[in-house]
């Protein structure tokens, strides 16, 4: 699984497959991560040099990360959960129509809302089943669905409208 890590002004991407080594900004690396406690102690074998890592959850995608001595603020977004972001609009503007397309093919498990109903910002639009994995989709912004183009137990492709919020 690929993930994007934000340290400072600097975005990695990392790809790990498998539990030994994780691909960094396209560059093989050797790894081996243990726990050492429950408190988010690490022991980190990285090309095999050895450093203490403790690691510390700060919000939702935020950790700090205290590493030999030296702290760093660390943003993590899956690959995956950062386009489910930007097409449930994480990123889209706070009036006007805003169009929920789906980010990839997958089986409509519910649309828990109906034309006419006013939406907060949060709300759940449309639970989405792709690659066996349950997804929210949710309003970026307060409004009211203006159509609801999708049902339950309706597959649907990549970029497909599925709720429209006015």
């Amino acid at each position: 699984m690929k993930y994007l890590t934000t340290v400072g002004d600097r975005t990695f991407v990392i790809d790990i497959n498998r539990d030994d080594t994780a691909v960094l900004d396209g560059v093989l690396r050797h790894v081996d991560l243990r726990a050492i406690d429950d408190g988010g102690s690490y022991s980190l074998l990285l090309d095999n040099r050895s450093y203490d890592v403790l690691v510390e959850r700060a919000g939702e995608s935020e950790y700090r990360v205290l590493i030999n001595g030296v702290l760093y603020t660390v943003q993590v977004v899956d690959e995956r959960a950062k386009r489910l972001a930007e097409a449930a609009g994480a990123f889209s503007p706070t009036s006007g129509e805003f169009v929920l397309k789906s980010p990839m093919p997958g089986l409509v498990v519910a649309v828990p809302v109906s034309e006419g109903q006013r939406v907060n910002k949060g709300q759940v639009l449309v639970i989405l089943e792709s690659m066996k994995m349950q997804n929210e989709l949710k309003s970026p912004r307060e409004g009211i669905v203006s159509a609801v183009k999708v049902q339950a137990g309706q597959s649907v492709e990549q970029n497909q409208v599925m709720v429209i919020v006015s």
